[in-house]
């Protein structure tokens, strides 16, 4: 008993130190711990009512029912409202679909967006710090399932300690030590039963890998996480030469600018020159790419390679986005909007024939204009600047495959396939990871097969629908004007 109780001290030790060393608090403030009532939260409650006082903060909880796992949601909110009680703590209970927030639809990427909202929500109401209960072990699972999918030195610096109004008291301990401590001070917990699935690529990586890596080394989780604060150091470095980098490029004047740059420029955006950035050391070019695909999508390493090639090649543009594409051209390098201001409500559905010539009206003084075409394909490719490609289709293939195709907005079931991507997604889901303004989604316009999405406005065909290298086949070419004929957001 004695023993436990030495190890309870240590720990709590422990976390006071790290808090202290990571800065994660400021004396007088108002944290809140994100209680999900699984062992880790549990820990993360107890140890901040701990160290509340040497801390200097104030304690509150939250816990954000998902509602997706129906009785077994509902009973883990029930866990958290009596342990709350009864440590005396306040607790904030958030609930999808209520108080005017979103559900949890769309997988994890849509359980996590509900998560954040109900956060900002405490933020809002005057919340200082939330605090969340990842653990080494979770960091060390994030370095190998980002490095498994592929990433750059910015994710390999994994799960940061501070940001923002979020914080991470636990990422001193492992799992094993946070359940350890709550045996040792009779802290009972709940268990999700997805985290014991092996449906989910985390949970593999948690079941599978990590236990073949601590046979090898019983230090490998602490070994992993240490070395994400190396590459989270490494990152800084070069995330500060690459600030320097893009202000020392972004000197340009409007009449240096092509047109559509100097759009950019007046609409607020910078505009860069190509040849600074050229010059650049490709280590801190590649953090500069991560600074300007981060505000728009999840900087993944297939986007950072993109950009700087196209840093290299000089003309070109890359999506990143519906809305948002980088380009370059004439000397610039610049970001443009690329969605069209769409008025109303959800499109009125009509029939589509892709003859050439044909216009299909759509709101805010829009058109769709269609073109049939049998250009050398090739010479296509080595203007992206000045023809999306997303939106050109294998005239052939897309009639005999969808020979019936409907021109409309989105509908509950829709799925879609986006290039590049090789993966079939609900459509609602694919909207919540690109970011597409909640506001805009009903009335953004498509074509469908049925349930089967197979081009949305700018983002373009599905998988297996472009033309292929090198043939000279006859071509279906979309493209969004104004009814005046002005080219916009395709």
């Amino acid at each position: 008993m004695n023993h436990n109780r030495d190890d309870f001290e240590t720990i709590q030790a422990r976390v006071l130190a790290y808090c202290r060393q990571a800065g994660l608090f400021v004396h007088g403030q108002q944290a809140a711990a994100a209680v999900s009532g699984g062992a880790d939260s549990m820990a993360l409650l107890r140890l901040l009512l701990a160290l509340a006082e040497p801390l200097g903060i104030q304690v509150s909880a939250c816990h954000v029912n998902h509602r997706l796992r129906g009785a077994a949601a509902d009973a883990d909110e029930a866990f958290v409202r009596v342990q709350c009680a009864s440590l005396g703590v306040p607790l904030r209970v958030f609930r999808a679909g209520e108080e005017g927030l979103p559900d949890a639809s769309g997988g994890e990427a849509g359980a996590r967006a509900l998560r954040y909202a109900c956060f900002e929500r405490l933020c809002r109401e005057g919340i200082d710090r939330i605090a969340l209960a990842h653990t080494v072990t979770d960091q060390a699972e994030t370095l190998l399932f980002r490095l498994a999918r592929g990433t750059g030195l910015h994710g390999a610096g994994g799960i940061r300690p501070v940001r923002g109004a979020y914080v991470r008291p636990l990422l001193c301990l492992t799992r094993a030590e946070v359940e350890a401590w709550c045996a040792a001070c009779g802290q009972a917990w709940v268990t999700d039963e997805t985290n014991l699935s092996d449906d989910y690529a985390r949970n593999r990586l948690r079941h599978d890998a990590l236990p073949a890596l601590r046979q090898a080394n019983a230090g490998a989780e602490r070994n992993l996480a240490r070395f994400c604060e190396k590459a989270a150091q490494a990152d800084a470095y070069f995330a500060r030469a690459a600030a320097r980098l893009l202000d020392q490029a972004a000197g340009i004047s409007p009449e240096d600018c092509p047109p559509a740059a100097r759009a950019a420029l007046a609409a607020g955006e910078k505009v860069y020159r190509l040849e600074v950035l050229q010059q650049a050391d490709p280590l801190i070019l590649e953090a500069a790419a991560h600074a300007l695909v981060a505000p728009h999508r999840d900087p993944e390493e297939k986007y950072i390679r993109l950009l700087c090639r196209l840093v290299q090649q000089g003309s070109g543009a890359v999506q990143l986005r519906p809305g948002v594409r980088m380009r370059a051209g004439q000397g610039c390098f610049w970001q443009e909007e690329t969605l069209p201001d769409l008025a109303g409500g959800p499109l009125e559905p009509a029939a589509f024939r892709p003859e050439n010539g044909t216009v299909y009206p759509l709101g805010g003084g829009l058109r769709l204009c269609v073109r049939v075409e049998k250009p050398f394909f090739q010479e296509k490719t080595q203007a992206v600047h000045k023809k999306d490609l997303k939106n050109v289709a294998d005239y052939a293939r897309i009639t005999m495959l969808h020979p019936a195709l409907t021109l409309r907005s989105r509908l509950p079931g829709d799925v879609y396939r986006p290039a590049g991507r090789n993966v079939t997604k609900p459509l609602r889901k694919w909207m919540n990871e690109q970011a597409i303004p909640p506001g805009l989604r009903d009335s953004l316009p498509l074509l469908a097969d049925g349930s089967q999405v197979v081009w949305v406005c700018g983002a373009g065909f599905a998988e297996g629908l472009a033309p292929r290298p090198g043939e000279q086949g006859i071509i279906l070419h979309l493209e969004i004007e104004t009814r005046e004929g002005e080219q916009r957001g395709r």
